[in-house]
């Protein structure tokens, strides 16, 4: 499924209308380069998830990930860009995360051995300042 020329906000509508979708547990792998907007739509994702669109989602940039709970389980919201080494997942509990929960992964090529087979992948692409472009892709083992 391929969404261009998207502003922000229809970016959001459609993170919004994804959650409502998204079972548990699952795995969601968003690529795109800096500034794409994957930190926007796990925020989005994440606030339609929780009931709240004014909860605080701060981007897992440096910790690495961020757990939240909600009705239907636990979010992961990682953000990979910052790893230095794929093992260093483990003290993260990746294994358990992405058993169980839903995991919202940024950067996922830096998953190493822990790619999962079954996923979603998300491809955000700037288009310009202003405008993105989003394709969808599951994959199942």
């Amino acid at each position: 499924m391929l969404h261009e020329n998207l502003r922000e906000d229809q970016l959001r509508a459609l993170a919004k209308d994804f959650a409502k979708t998204v079972n548990f547990p699952n795995i969601v792998c968003l690529y795109g380069d800096l500034g794409a907007g994957k930190s926007t739509f796990c925020r989005t994702i994440i606030q339609t998830l929780l009931g709240d669109a004014d909860h605080v989602v701060p981007s897992p940039t440096f910790t690495l990930v961020q757990e939240y709970e909600c009705a239907t389980g636990t979010i992961y919201h990682f953000d990979l860009y910052r790893l230095q080494n794929a093992e260093d997942l483990i003290e993260l509990n990746i294994e358990e995360a992405l058993q169980s929960g839903l995991c919202l992964i940024e950067w996922p090529d830096r998953l190493g051995t822990f790619m999962p087979g079954s996923k979603i992948d998300l491809h955000i692409k700037k288009e310009s300042d202003t405008l993105r472009s989003i394709s969808m892709e599951k994959t199942i083992e």
